[in-house]
């Protein structure tokens, strides 16, 4: 019988924003928070797997405050602490969730989970968007299914630190090797490349909050398609994405006088 538990990833040590997960972002309510929230209605149990590290007891601390299950496992070694949470709480398969996600998509969680009983043999399930695993891109709407089979296997072919950090990588990049369903996105998303709601520095996380909060004032649902429509409405908001989407790929110097013209000019 397959088991599958949710397994949320968290750590406090981001080199590019620490703590990202536990900073205030909408009320009373943080990134872990919102994110564990929306798993709350799926039936499966819920952990949080985050480090060894004492910096991570915090995370710790609010798994038990919130009465969460929590694991701690390797720090860099992400893989091992996937594998070693699944065989802590008996789970054969789980569905892996990046924490620093707030605007994961409700109805595509719900799909996903439907389609673990529809591919019964598969090894990994996620989405394809533009051509893309969704897990490549920023858009941070979805979450991806695995099993431990295969993440085992995985550990046993390769020591490859990217891979160990990047838990699903491997798996998606050897398609021979594993069986892959990959599950369409909505059509609203066809040709959209500068949608950037995944949070890893602080333009991400302040331009984030805004958006949820503007979202949550105006009674908005914080679905995929009304995200997409209310972006294309607030075009400035679109644009300051774009921007600090092109700075990560830019020069530390050249991104700090480029962040300095733009809070200048703001």
């Amino acid at each position: 019988m397959n088991k599958v538990g949710v397994v949320i990833q968290a750590r406090t040590g981001s080199s590019r924003l620490a703590n990202k997960v536990l900073l205030p972002f909408y009320e009373d309510q943080t990134i872990l928070s919102i994110v564990a929230d929306k798993f709350i209605h799926c039936g499966l149990k819920v952990v949080i797997a985050t480090t060894n590290n004492t910096n991570d007891d915090v995370i710790e601390q609010f798994c038990q405050s919130k009465k969460l299950f929590c694991f701690r496992g390797a720090e860099f070694d992400v893989l091992n602490r996937f594998i070693s949470c699944a065989k802590s709480f008996g789970f054969t398969s789980l569905i892996r969730v990046c924490s620093d996600n707030p605007f994961l998509d409700l109805k595509e969680i719900d799909n996903l989970i439907k389609n673990i009983h529809v591919y019964k043999n598969a090894d990994y399930i996620s989405f394809m968007v533009n051509n893309l695993p969704s897990i490549k891109t920023h858009f941070g709407f979805w979450t991806e299914y695995v099993t431990l089979n295969a993440l085992e296997k995985v550990s046993k072919l390769t020591n490859d630190k990217l891979y160990h950090e990047h838990v699903t990588n491997y798996i998606y990049m050897h398609p021979d090797l594993f069986n892959i369903v990959w599950l369409s996105t909505d059509a609203i998303l066809s040709g959209e490349h500068n949608i950037r709601l995944t949070i890893d520095t602080k333009e991400d996380f302040d331009n984030a909050r805004e958006i949820y909060s503007k979202l949550a004032s105006l009674g908005g649902s914080c679905e995929l398609s009304a995200i997409i429509n209310f972006m294309n409405d607030n075009v400035n908001l679109k644009e300051r994405m774009i921007f600090f989407f092109t700075l990560e790929k830019v020069s530390p110097a050249l991104q700090a006088a480029c962040t300095e013209e733009s809070e200048r000019l703001t």
